[in-house]
């Protein structure tokens, strides 16, 4: 199989989104690569998914960001086999000395003992019950599930101490668990948001290459909803000048399958994520690379990312400002309400050695 070189050296993988490792921003030393000019065996564009386990120190991680509705999540694994090549999560990789383009993708760690953390940090005096979300950082159904079941036995948890959940996912293996997320709504325990990012199947397959399709999501929100399971749409992230177009479409789509709610969020692109996104631009869409970058830089005050709180998910200026009232316009025609953690029930909540070992 011949390899596909692109610009800078990058090169297409089958199946992945990112085009290239970039430097590990923590790492002392940098390598740079040079063409010696002897031969060479051609790299194979296909590459291996590597998994670890990793003990479980905490479960929870903590936030007190005002953008978003919760201050706590969970994240089952690190690292996403998705392979979406936006993820504002990839330069978390670098604190565990992999690069977060391909190694993000193809070099995964799974959390092992989480759910005994959890239930210790559920059992602690002070804990207060509020609504977690599932996952702040890479997909809880990410392909890995299917065999590693952390979500589902995260899941079968909460639910016997009663306590409320948030679930974003871009997967269809959600709906393996569809009885236990039907049992955890009779208790007002969970609403689920499925993200759409775009309609477009060509599309995916090179900007989210391992993720369900478009339709398969709306799938997703179908059973959901007809299983009386509270289910939303994200629209996220917003490519200005490559996905913008699509916004009353997706809402359309969304409502019509039976979601309920619906939020957007505009790419986002810190750290070592822009510069892989340019690179995915260039090698896959290479005449709207510059305009895409170019209407994204003025919705993020002449930068490629802007970190401000208030900022960072919405943008700012006449583009962004144009994408928001658009989005909003649609949402009131198909009678689609804002994304909110109001309404889950935390009253009930029980810490789970109260109700005796559920481990035995």
């Amino acid at each position: 199989m011949a390899v596909s070189y692109q610009p800078g050296g990058s090169i297409l993988h089958k199946g992945r989104g990112a085009t290239y490792d970039p430097h590990n921003r923590f790492a002392p030393t940098r390598s740079v690569e040079e063409d010696d000019g002897w031969w060479r065996e051609e790299s194979s564009t296909s590459i291996a998914t590597e998994v670890r386990e990793e003990p479980s120190k905490s479960a929870l991680s903590w936030n007190r960001s005002p953008d978003l509705p919760f201050d706590r999540s969970l994240n089952p694994y690190r690292g996403c086999e998705h392979g979406c090549v936006y993820c504002y999560a990839r330069p978390s990789h670098a604190y565990w000395d992999l690069s977060p383009g391909l190694d993000f993708e193809t070099k995964l760690i799974a959390r092992s003992g989480l759910v005994e953390r959890l239930t210790e940090e559920l059992c602690h005096p002070n804990y207060v019950c509020r609504p977690i979300n599932l996952s702040g950082n890479t997909d809880c159904y990410q392909p890995l599930e299917a065999k590693h079941q952390t979500t589902r036995r995260l899941l079968e948890l909460l639910l016997q101490c009663r306590h409320p959940v948030t679930i974003v996912t871009k997967s269809s293996l959600i709906l393996r668990d569809l009885e236990l997320l039907a049992e955890m709504a009779e208790h007002r325990l969970v609403r689920v948001f499925v993200s759409l990012t775009s309609l477009d199947a060509n599309l995916k397959r090179t900007l989210e290459p391992r993720t369900a399709s478009p339709q398969a999501r709306l799938k997703v929100i179908r059973e959901l909803n007809t299983a009386g399971i509270p289910v939303g749409a994200l629209v996220s992230p917003v490519i200005p000048g490559l996905t913008d177009h699509e916004i009353e479409r997706i809402l359309e789509a969304a409502s019509r399958a039976g979601a309920r709610t619906a939020t957007w969020m505009l790419l986002r692109l810190p750290h070592e994520v822009a510069p892989l996104f340019e690179a995915w631009l260039e090698a896959h869409y290479p005449e709207r690379a510059a305009k895409v970058m170019s209407l994204i830089r003025q919705c993020r005050g002449g930068q490629n990312y802007d970190a401000r709180f208030g900022k960072r998910f919405r943008g700012e200026g006449v583009f962004a400002e144009m994408i928001a009232q658009r989005f909003n316009r649609a949402s009131r025609q198909w009678n689609m309400q804002p994304r909110s953690e109001q309404g889950l029930n935390t009253r009930d909540f029980c810490p789970p050695r109260a109700q005796g070992d559920l481990f035995n």
